[in-house]
């Protein structure tokens, strides 16, 4: 006999699953991988290589998308099937059980991979991480995030190239930026921007108090263009200065590292990762006109106040997520909701269900504007 919860649970999973149905045209599904399948036979078709590779991508995703479903639908059916036999067969209802859980978490992945329908989901993004109130605390709060995202990319088989890192006076960073590539990486990552909150007693005071510290983290996509954006010169300030930390000999021995402030808007990029003042040049660039563009993206959608009041002000009243090591430990969501007590593997990079819960709730919110 089928316990209640079992039930349940299945009764859950089908519910989910006709709601994907719903969202999911199953026929316009197989209509579009027939016509890229067409495109990608014809013979002018490597003649544009970007338009090429965006026609294999998108390919790629839909036809994975479309087999993982038919995946799921498959073991649905044999739950149906099962719940049958497990009327009158005790022996079975332990069998059901572990296809609803493997089912339930095939789903759940499933829902993931529909709410990354932005306009930018399936780029490459830049993350960038800094600073705020609390002094070294908030210095060393900031590698701490670092070393979580850093763990988050290594857990998912993402790569990660560092395009900036400055190590801060005392202990932990100043700031750093890093390009995180891999499919979907800006769908996943975009609601961790925002301010984070640390409570915990800090290994920098002798006197073992409780300290409170923030660090904001922005995301931006990695446009596979290099998107039109009017930039004056009049309107840039260019440094340059020694780079810092590890690199061999060339590190500190030459001016290569750049810092571009943008002066009508304060936004400031900086780029020491290559091996010449040009090379650094050029990719801070990029991420200037990347952010920029951002920037007018969020303006059309009437939402730079929000966002922009939500990155102005690294401290109190502004965090999106608490991390409280001391006097319990807990990481709290306050836009979600969604916690968990077991911080040590928040910080090991265990996030996934903290960024499940954000697409679910700006899915639901009708706030997802595709940025």
């Amino acid at each position: 006999m089928i316990n209640y919860d079992l039930r349940v649970k299945i009764e859950d999973i089908q519910k989910r699953f006709n709601e994907i149905k719903k969202f999911l045209d199953v026929d316009k599904v197989k209509k579009d991988i027939k016509t890229l399948e067409s495109r990608t036979s014809s013979g002018e078709f490597w003649n544009d290589m970007q338009n090429a590779q965006d026609t294999l991508r998108k390919l790629k995703t839909v036809k994975e998308r479309y087999d993982k479903f038919n995946v799921i639908r498959s073991k649905i059916e044999d739950l149906e099937v099962g719940m049958e036999l497990a009327e009158d067969d005790d022996d079975f209802v332990e069998t059901l059980g572990k296809g609803a859980v493997e089912t339930q978490e095939l789903l759940e992945s499933f829902e993931m991979l529909m709410m990354l329908n932005g306009k930018f989901d399936d780029l490459n993004c830049y993350l960038s991480i800094h600073p705020g109130a609390g002094g070294t605390e908030s210095h060393d709060w900031a590698s701490m995030l670092l070393r979580m995202y850093t763990r988050w990319v290594e857990k998912h088989g993402f790569e990660i190239e560092e395009i900036d890192l400055q190590p801060g006076d005392e202990a932990g960073i100043n700031s750093a930026t890093l390009l995180v590539k891999g499919e979907n990486v800006y769908g996943f990552l975009k609601y961790e921007r925002g301010v984070h909150r640390l409570v915990r007693i800090s290994p920098f005071d002798s006197a073992k108090r409780r300290h409170t510290s923030f660090a904001s983290i922005n995301v931006i996509p990695e446009f596979k263009k290099d998107v039109e954006v009017d930039i004056k010169d009049e309107d840039l300030k260019i440094d340059t200065y020694r780079s810092s930390g590890a690199g061999g000999q060339h590190v500190n021995r030459t001016d290569s590292a750049v810092r571009i402030t943008h002066l009508p808007t304060g936004i400031v990029v900086t780029c020491q990762n290559e091996r010449s003042q040009i090379q650094n040049r050029e990719v801070a660039m990029r991420v200037l006109k990347a952010r920029l563009y951002q920037l007018e993206l969020e303006k059309r959608e009437q939402k730079l106040k929000r966002i922009q009041g939500n990155l102005k002000e690294i401290g109190w009243g502004s965090q999106i997520r608490s991390y409280v090591f001391q006097p319990y430990t807990m990481v709290k969501d306050h836009r979600t909701n969604h916690e968990t007590g077991n911080i040590q593997a928040v910080m090991d990079g265990d996030i996934d269900d903290f960024i499940y819960a954000e697409l679910v709730f700006f899915a639901r919110s009708n706030m997802d504007t595709g940025i």
